[in-house]
């Protein structure tokens, strides 16, 4: 099965970084959240991959065109008098990267759409670039065949961080308290298994898979929830993208299921 990934999005609420790349190649820890995602599904053999990119697409194909220059030791000998090269400490990675212009303003759904010819009939995963998770891929793959439907997404109940205030008709407060998990109410976290029908639910470029598509799928009786109340978040701010960094540093980021 092949990993499909919404790589093309601006990412305009974290414009501090995103007006120089694309949001899946912000870092954490030195690396793209793009490659956190990777690893994670590689961790469980999925090593195929399809990324869907739309803005600054050309920083995404530099770095995985010089991918061993990023992650291993190189010399650089000139006293030939031309260059060689010697990669040391190589890392390599089993996978297969197909990357995709989906388009600068193509939405959604249209992104998928476009990329149908690289997946082909097989079902596949599909989840966004800028969000890292603990989810159970093969638990989850399990799920979504067991269902037998089309669509499985992932939801989770991210904690909110602002306070729930309980306050009486004349506006007094009579209590206030720390949102948690247990009531947040739950949401798409993304890391999906589509079946090949998906593309039937798409019209073309200008379709919001979260719209439509999504809200067809579910009225078709074809879109199943697996519920997944381990970590997931998303980088959609600096103070997420802070938050996640700290994690890293500290070894404690739960994401992080390959050794």
């Amino acid at each position: 099965m092949k990993v499909v990934i919404l790589a093309g999005g601006f990412g305009t609420r974290i414009s501090e970084e995103s007006y120089l790349k694309p949001k899946p190649m912000i870092e954490i820890g030195g690396k793209p959240i793009l490659w956190h995602i990777m690893k994670t599904f590689s961790s469980y053999g999925y090593n195929e991959f399809v990324i869907c990119c739309g803005y600054k697409q050309d920083v995404i194909k530099e770095w995985f065109a010089n991918y061993y220059i990023y992650s291993s030791d190189i010399t650089f000998d000139f006293t030939s008098g031309h260059l060689e090269t010697k990669v040391h400490r190589e890392q390599p990675e089993p996978w297969k990267v197909t990357v995709v212009d989906t388009g600068l303003h193509t939405m959604t759904g249209g992104r998928i759409k476009r990329i149908a010819p690289y997946v082909g009939d097989e079902p596949f995963f599909l989840t966004y670039g800028d969000g890292v998770a603990d989810v159970p891929i093969d638990k989850l793959l399990a799920f979504h065949k067991e269902k037998g439907q089309t669509a499985t997404i992932t939801c989770a109940q991210p904690k909110s961080r602002f306070g729930h205030l309980d306050i009486t008709e004349e506006g007094t407060v009579t209590s206030f308290r720390e949102k948690t998990k247990e009531n947040s109410e739950w949401i798409n976290a993304g890391y999906m298994v589509l079946e090949k029908d998906v593309f039937d639910y798409i019209d073309g470029d200008t379709t919001v898979f979260e719209k439509y598509p999504l809200e067809k799928l579910a009225a078709d009786g074809q879109l199943n929830a697996f519920k997944h109340d381990g970590f997931w978040q998303c980088m959609d701010t600096m103070r997420e993208k802070q938050l996640l960094e700290g994690l890293w540093d500290r070894n404690e980021a739960p994401w992080k299921v390959w050794e």
